[in-house]
């Protein structure tokens, strides 16, 4: 019933950066780290949410790039030098007089394989903890992003993209097996909420969820929550970081899920007589 890939698992890497003002230590830590990820046997890598830059309204101009451009030429080498399927994370990208929240996704040959601009903007405001606009400065991206593997087939989000189940669920109706989202969670939402989607978005769907945030810097205006992590499709955290700088890892075992598809039988259960969720406009 559940057709299986010539791999049936393979290392999944979550890289959790510190991320620091100078644009170019960002860089070249994350280089250095999908370097050691790689040694290490990942053959997918995950960046976290604006890597190269602190996360704010007030910093996104500033470090916004075109692509391509410093950030994702960095990207593609590390890519292709280390042989990896590499989820870049994202940056505050430029395109005319529009900045986005763009992940852009390489395969082993340094080739840009997708380009996912965030599609939910995080426009929140609880009061007397956090509030933040992210439509103060930037667009919303207008596309669903999926990239093919030699393993599965990965659904990509950003972030606030996490909290619209219709995504992910679209995302594993066209055959997605592992969805990634470079996040940001900060030290309201995270402990709130962090792990929380992270295992319903997986267990809605059977399917692998990676999470992969910046470090925490107490120091930041923004300060992140961390605790990347990876779920299984029974909805187990299987891996989780700290808060500190750390790559951890993961085996991704299609087997297993395909054992979970077959024992809970959701995606044949699903009542499409009386109810669906479908795609308007693709990438």
């Amino acid at each position: 019933m559940y057709l299986l890939p010539r791999t049936c698992s393979f290392s999944l890497a979550v890289v959790q950066l510190r991320v620091s003002k100078i644009k170019a230590d960002n860089l070249g830590r994350a280089q250095k780290l999908v370097k050691e990820a790689a040694g290490q046997g990942a053959k997918v890598v995950v960046l976290p949410e604006c890597f190269n830059s602190p996360y704010g309204t007030g910093f996104f101009a500033e470090y916004a790039e075109k692509i391509p451009g410093e950030s994702t030429r960095v990207l593609s080498e590390a890519a292709r030098d280390c042989g990896v399927y590499l989820v870049g994370g994202s940056i505050p990208e430029k395109d005319g007089e529009k900045l986005y929240n763009t992940c852009s996704v390489f395969g082993p040959d340094g080739k840009l394989l997708v380009k996912h601009r965030k599609i939910h903007l995080f426009d929140i405001d609880v009061p007397g903890k956090i509030r933040f606009q992210e439509s103060e400065t930037l667009s919303p991206g207008n596309s669903l992003s999926m990239f093919e593997t030699p393993f599965c087939k990965v659904g990509v989000g950003v972030c606030y993209d996490i909290r619209f189940a219709e995504l992910a669920h679209i995302y594993a109706k066209k055959g997605c097996q592992l969805l990634v989202y470079p996040g940001a969670f900060n030290m309201t939402t995270g402990p709130a909420h962090w792990e929380l989607l992270q295992r319903g978005r997986a267990v809605d769907n059977q399917v692998y969820v990676a999470t992969a945030s910046p470090a925490r810097d107490e120091s930041a205006s923004y300060v992140a929550w961390g605790h990347s992590s990876v779920v299984n499709p029974w909805g187990e955290v299987i891996v989780k970081a700290g808060p500190e700088e750390s790559v951890v890892y993961a085996d991704i075992d299609l087997q297993y899920l395909a054992d979970v598809r077959q024992q809970i039988p959701i995606t044949t259960q699903r009542r499409n007589d009386l109810y669906s969720v479908n795609s308007v406009q693709e990438g």
